[in-house]
This record gives structure tokens, C-alpha cells and sequence, in this order.
């Protein structure tokens, strides 16, 4: 691999204005620029970023597109700050990525939800599906209230919470609020793990290949559980990462077509099926599973 021509600057030193140079409307809520990564040792590395742009905006469903390898799931963990880039900007809210410390990092940590690939991976085996949901508000909850009466309040309160979690996702509440993932479809632990991520409301969900373990049912169920809630939380950005322009094009606003670590086109969803500049996107249109 040549030299850069460019010296690299760590992310995290580095704010930018959170504009959504993508779009050129509206400013990002998460914004990544310019982005670099490699992995292996020093005599034998691997780059798979490359100088990489991509931002989301509030209330804004962005699908990142692309084949095995293109690099998808290391852009998107760099951008929640799972992974760190070599250089590049990482930013939440126009404040920098700049350590697990840092203002930028714990406001994304804070307003975020994860939605991972195998449901089955990502739910404890151990605990009920109102167990899993509720994890995460306990935690957050933990300290805050005081005595009998405040434990009772937010016992009350998670309780809710995880109820209409379920709803949202279109899972009734008293038939699987003590159902254990063994006992539930691959579509319905998804549907249990995002009702898990999204029962604090945060005000940005990642979803990580989500159907991707699941048969076709199971897949309209899950597109079903994420429009329901972008139209009750019309705020929530998402991002979702997928190989499959055909599953993402009915919820997705825009589309990010990433191949071999680089972008080769970002356009509205629309737009992009309909007139896709890159011979790789139109291998990816005519491979979709309509």
C-alpha cells in the first residue's frame, strides 16, 4: 500500500459542524467524515475504510448497503463509537467522539439503541423477554429514586415501559413479557430485541443486519415492528445495515452503497433505485430479493 498524501489526525481530536455533507439539507445527528481503518499487524495491514463520509439526521432512516466485506459493519461500529477509526471525524450532536469520557461518547451512549444481527446470540437465554427489555432502564434507573415507595414508582414505570415496547413492536405484552427466547420464532426474539433497544426512546437506533437470521416471514414482521415505530417516534434516526436493497428500500429515506471500503453513491431511496449511477449498485438492484 502507497503513502497517504494526507497526514492522519486521530478522530477524536477532530470537531466538525454537523452538517450532513451527504445530503446538504439538514445537520447531522451523527456524522462520520472522512474516516480510515485498517486491521493486522504493521508488515502485513489491511485497509477496509477509506476516507469515508456518512451522516444521519433527527427522524431520518438511513440504510448502509453493501456485499460481504465492503467494510458496512466496521463503518457503522466506528460511528457508535464501538470501534475507533485511524483518522477521520466521528461526531454525536456536533460534539466530537473523543474517548469512552468524553461528552460526545456518553450523550451517544446515553440516546442510542443496538440491534444486532442473531437475536438468539443477543438475548440471555436465562432471562424472559421482559427481563431483557427491562435491563437496560433498570441500569439506568439504579440510584436514582430512593426508599420503598420510589423503588415501587419505578418498578411501575419499567413495567410500563417494557409493555408498550412490546406493543410497539406488535409482540403481545401478556403473552411474551415471561416467554424465554428458546420459545420464540427467530422473528419474534428480533422483534423482543428491538423493543429492547428502543425502551429508553432514544433518539438513535442501529440495526445490524436484523433479518438476516430470520426467514421471510420473519422479515416482514421486523420491517412491520421498524415503520411502526418510526411513524410513533417520528424524531428517531436510524441506521440500518443490510446486503439487501430490496429489504431496506420500503423503510429507508436514503441510502449509503459502500463497496470494497468506499463509497461508491449516497442518494434518496428513491432516486438511487430508480437512477444508480455505479455498475455496483446496479448489480445490487438486480441481485435484490423483491
Amino acid at each position: 500500500m502507497g503513502k497517504k498524501s494526507r497526514k492522519t489526525v486521530p478522530a477524536e481530536v477532530i470537531v466538525t459542524d454537523g452538517r450532513d455533507v451527504a445530503s446538504g439539507k439538514k445537520e447531522a445527528l451523527l456524522s462520520v467524515r472522512g474516516v480510515d481503518k485498517s486491521f493486522g499487524s504493521r508488515s502485513r495491514r489491511t485497509q477496509v475504510l477509506f476516507n469515508v463520509d456518512m451522516g444521519v439526521a433527527e427522524g431520518e432512516c438511513l440504510a448502509v448497503i453493501g456485499g460481504s466485506g465492503s467494510g458496512k459493519t466496521t463503518l457503522t461500529r466506528i460511528a457508535f463509537g464501538l470501534e475507533q477509526a485511524d483518522s477521520g471525524t466521528v461526531t454525536y450532536r456536533g460534539v466530537a467522539l473523543s474517548g469512552v469520557r468524553s461528552l460526545g461518547m456518553l450523550r451517544l451512549r446515553n440516546e442510542s439503541g443496538l440491534v444486532f444481527q442473531n437475536p438468539f446470540t443477543s438475548l440471555d437465554p436465562r432471562w424472559t423477554a421482559g427481563e431483557s427489555i427491562a435491563e437496560g432502564l433498570i441500569a439506568r434507573q439504579a440510584g436514582h429514586r430512593a426508599g420503598d415507595a420510589g423503588r415501587r414508582a419505578a418498578s411501575d414505570d419499567i413495567a410500563g415501559a417494557v409493555r408498550r415496547a412490546l406493543g410497539m413492536v406488535g409482540l403481545d405484552p401478556d403473552e411474551f413479557i415471561g416467554r424465554y427466547p428458546v420459545d420464540m420464532s427467530g422473528g419474534q426474539a428480533q422483534r423482543v430485541a428491538i423493543a429492547r433497544a428502543i425502551v429508553a426512546e432514544p433518539r438513535i437506533v442501529l440495526a445490524d443486519e436484523p433479518m438476516s437470521a430470520v426467514d421471510v416471514s420473519g422479515r416482514v414482521q421486523i420491517l412491520d415492528a421498524l415503520a411502526e415505530i418510526r411513524r410513533k417516534r417520528p424524531r428517531t434516526a436510524m441506521v440500518i445495515v443490510s446486503h439487501d436493497l430490496g429489504v431496506v428500500q420500503h423503510i429507508a429515506d436514503r441510502i449509503v452503497v459502500l463497496h470494497d471500503g468506499r463509497i461508491e453513491e449516497t442518494a434518496a431511496t428513491s432516486d438511487l433505485l430508480t437512477h444508480p449511477r455505479s455498475a455496483y449498485t446496479k448489480q445490487l438492484i438486480d441481485a435484490a430479493a423483491w
